[in-house]
This record gives C-alpha cells, structure tokens and sequence, in this order.
C-alpha cells in the first residue's frame, strides 16, 4: 500500500482538477492520496467528494511558501481542517501576498522590454492559488521562451532578473500555524532546500516530519533523509510533487511514494483515532 502525499490541483499550481487527480490515483492503484497546494485549501473537499465512493483515501495538506536565508522553504501540513478559520484567513493574507508579488514581477519583466498581460496570468491561474507557474504559462503562450522551465532559468528563478522574494514568513512562523491549526508540519524536499544544518532549529518550532522521498531526490538523498528522519524522530513521508502533465516536471502521479505507514504515522501525531 503505497501514498503520494505531495499533489497540486487547480487550486494552485497543478492542470488537473481535485476530481482529476482521484480518478488518475485510482488508476495507478494509490491508496492514498494529499492533496498538497500552495497556500490553500480550497481543493481538499472536492477531491474527498471524488474519493467518496471509491477505496482511496484523501489527506488534507498544503505547502505553505516560506523565506528563509535568501530561499524559499517550503513547509507541508497535513491533517489540518479546511474549516480552520484562523488558518485560512492566514492563507488568504499569503494568497494576497502572492498578488502583489506576480504584480511586481510582470512589471520587472516590463522594464526587460518583455509584456505580457496580468490579466492573463491571473485567468491562467484558474481562480486558485497564483504562482510563478501561471506567469511562465503566460511566457510561454507569448513565445517569449518555450518550456516553462526556461521561463524559471532565464528570468522568473531566484536570482533571475524578473524574481521577487517572499519575505512574508519563515519557517518556523510556517510550522507554528500549522501546529496551532492541529496539523503535521514536514519540511518539503529537503534534498533541494539544503538546509540540513537548521533542521534541528525547526524541530525544536515544532517540526514533526521530513520528506525523504520525493520526485527529485536522489537514491543517496532518500537513504541520507531516512536516517535524518531516524535520527531524529521525525516522520518520513514523501510523494511526487505532481503539478500535472502540462508541466515539464514533477508531471508523473505516483512519481514518488511514502509507505501506507507514513499515513497512520502523520494521523498518530495529528491525534487522528
């Protein structure tokens, strides 16, 4: 029995629907499933909807965005209510956060003489959570780059001319609505945030899981963040980072698993019975 804990719909960044994501799940013969979005729940109860009838099993998650020594960090929390209002009026507060930084961004991309529409990347956006992603589908659409990923490398990645930084919250504020909101705070892919050395600074806010397997960690990162995650009490969990096929990554479901274990671990810490 196999999980993947780590899914993007339409709520945010993904191309397939909450309905979407189940059915293909389904397919691939998942037991389980988190439906893991950038900053919102809003797509948890339809996918529970989908899940009704069928024996597949759907988590609440979301990936909070968090800034942390010049990068982002990002913090997963699982088993939180979608109801919790404290929890999502903060992530209404992070959802405008995001507004304003897709604003700031497209007008850097202005003054590199590159134009493309805001009302456009917000229609890509769907009405779910807005990123970067739906910025570079507009890049794309433009024939400004051809891939995605080339918008990321040549002017919307860290670093790059047109990147903004989040500096509305770090990790350990991250970890602490989490916790308050009764979740399961893990540090997202670890393998690609290499912040080993402040792992211990977020146990002691409350971390309480680590994502070892994940679709770009290497077999030496998996079995380097299993004994991490030993070492250190926390959680193993893991999952795909599925942002759908329209992507050029992390576009396989079921790409990455964790264990069933992992879910009875994560509902164990949440107080689930």
């Amino acid at each position: 029995m196999y999980a993947d804990l780590h899914i993007h719909t339409t709520a945010s960044d993904g191309s397939d629907t909450p309905t979407e994501v189940v059915q293909k799940a389904l397919r691939i013969g998942l037991s389980a499933i988190a439906i893991s979005d950038h900053d919102t729940l809003e797509g948890i109860n339809e996918a529970k909807k989908a899940a009704k009838n069928f024996n597949i099993e759907v988590l609440s998650g979301v990936e909070v965005n968090t800034f942390f020594q010049g990068s982002e960090i990002h913090i997963l929390g699982y088993l939180i209510d979608p109801e919790h209002d404290e929890f999502v009026t903060k992530l209404k507060e992070l959802q405008d956060d995001r507004l304003t930084r897709i604003r700031k961004m497209v007008d850097k991309l202005r003054d590199l003489d590159i134009y493309i529409d805001l009302d456009r990347v917000l229609e890509l956006s769907t009405g779910g959570s807005i990123g970067r992603p739906h910025i570079a589908q507009a890049l794309v659409e433009s024939g400004y780059v051809a891939t995605l990923q080339e918008a990321f490398v040549n002017y919307i990645g860290a670093g790059k001319p047109a990147f903004v930084p989040r500096e509305k919250l770090t990790p350990e504020e991250a970890i602490g609505l989490i916790t308050k909101a009764e979740g399961v705070p893990v540090l997202a892919h670890p393998g690609h945030s290499k912040i080993d050395n402040y792992i211990l600074k977020f146990i002691t806010a409350g971390l309480k899981g680590l994502e070892v397997w994940h679709r770009n960690h290497t077999s030496l990162m998996v079995n380097h963040y299993e004994k991490l995650a030993k070492k250190y009490n926390l959680i193993p969990t893991g999952g795909s980072d599925y942002h759908g096929t329209r992507h050029d990554t992390c576009n396989v479901l079921g790409g990455a698993v964790a264990p069933y274990e992992s879910v009875q671990a994560l509902k164990k810490a949440a107080g689930f019975k």
